[in-house]
């Protein structure tokens, strides 16, 4: 869904499993919690807060 990223839940380095909420996405004036679907190791992210993206964008890389 495109939108505007408001912030980011987490960082370089950070171990996460599916389900954990990774960004809070503005989208149609709400704000929308984006969860993982996958489990592994934060290798990068892409976005920053304020940044518009685009559907299907990738956002944060794992490994």
């Amino acid at each position: 869904m495109p939108g505007k990223i408001i912030s980011l839940s987490v960082k370089q380095g950070d171990l996460i499993k599916e389900g954990d909420v990774v960004l809070v996405l503005e989208a149609m004036k709400m704000e929308q919690q984006i969860k993982s679907t996958l489990r592994g190791t934060v290798k990068e992210i892409l976005v920053a807060p304020g940044d518009t993206v685009k559907k299907e964008q990738p956002l944060i890389i794992l490994a």
